[in-house]
């Protein structure tokens, strides 16, 4: 199992204890701690860092400070020197597919080659609307998604999008140089190209254009949900002739780890900042927060995640409440979690 968490960047309201002009400050360090970390055998701990790709706060719009994705993935680039860097997830509508893939294909050239390029079709309506990108209904969006995906990999793959005559997008000729430095296997050969994480469980679409061109998934549910998913992702890729091998699955999770104390210290400052800022939605939030299946002792998560390792979960993806400010739990997870896990 390969582990990544999520730099703090304001979307979940986690930059409002910080001063504005500090925030770059503390997402730069813990992109640092990331590059840099280490478990006690001196193995890299982290293979990657997040963020999201997003505009406004949730659980609901705020004055607060949300840091733009592909920005910060440009400034993540330029920071660091090892771990990969990606979004969980680029919403596929809110720029051309075109213009992303060659913003992608740029970071990809800054960093060196370890750019992941997240992918799904959106969801945060008040966010689509305030933007101006109306909201289309879940077919469209999803529409939109497998044809985004489909330039995207031509235009990484071969230097230029070709003619693509879609139903959403139309494409002649964009080009998409320079490209990947990196490469990924297409029918066991490699090609230049940036990994695809589709993220969503959509049954009918959403899984099986992850089965038609994804490296890796993302999406989680209980374990129950996430083993069902599964299945069905292998359904699809047995009837487009993909290896379900060559797919790794992953999810993302809130962590609260450590003693009951520091848990419930960690619950009470969750409480305290969408109180303030949320208090419309605040009771939501922290119950979501109080059933995290990935609380408690390294110990205990250390099992919960064995189970999942079981149903095949190969990449986790923490997000750890208050990061800006506690270091603490990310070298306590290095430490005690990851290396029972690899």
């Amino acid at each position: 199992m390969r582990f990544g968490f999520f730099i703090p960047q304001g979307w979940r309201h986690d930059l409002t204890e910080v001063e504005p002009k500090a925030h770059w400050d503390v997402m730069r360090s813990l992109v640092r701690l990331a590059d840099t970390a280490t478990t006690p055998d001196g193995d890299f701990a982290w293979s990657s860092c997040w963020v999201y790709d997003h505009f406004h706060t949730v659980p609901a719009p705020t004055d607060q400070a949300t840091h733009e994705a592909w920005s910060l993935m440009a400034a993540f680039a330029a920071a660091s020197e090892r771990v990969r860097l990606g979004q969980m997830c680029t919403c596929m509508a809110y720029r051309e597919p075109t213009y992303l893939a060659k913003v992608a294909a740029t970071v990809d050239a800054i960093s060196g080659g370890r750019t992941e390029m997240g992918i799904g079709a959106g969801w945060y309506e008040h966010e689509w609307r305030a933007y101006g990108y109306g909201f289309p209904r879940a077919g469209e969006r999803l529409l939109a998604l497998d044809e985004g995906v489909q330039i995207m990999a031509n235009m990484w793959r071969t230097g230029s999008s070709g003619t693509f005559e879609g139903k959403r997008y139309q494409v002649d000729g964009a080009l998409c140089y320079p490209q990947p430095l990196q490469t990924v296997a297409v029918d066991g050969k490699p090609v230049s190209s940036i990994p695809l994480w589709i993220a969503g469980g959509g049954e009918r679409k959403t899984l099986l254009t992850a089965a038609k061109y994804a490296q890796y998934t993302n999406f989680a549910g209980d374990l129950e949900t996430f083993t069902h998913k599964s299945t069905v992702l292998r359904e699809h890729c047995a009837n487009v002739g993909r290896d379900f091998a060559e797919i790794t699955r992953s999810g993302n999770f809130n962590v609260l780890i450590g003693t009951e104390k520091e848990i419930a210290d960690k619950l009470a400052w969750l409480e305290a900042v969408y109180t303030k800022h949320t208090p419309e939605k605040a009771d939501a939030e922290l119950a979501g927060w109080r059933n995290a299946p990935l609380r408690g002792t390294p110990e205990q998560i250390v099992e919960t995640l064995q189970q999942w390792k079981a149903a095949g979960l190969g990449y986790q993806i923490s997000y750890f409440p208050n990061a800006a400010e506690d270091h603490d739990q990310i070298a306590t997870y290095a430490r005690e979690v990851i290396p029972a896990l690899r």
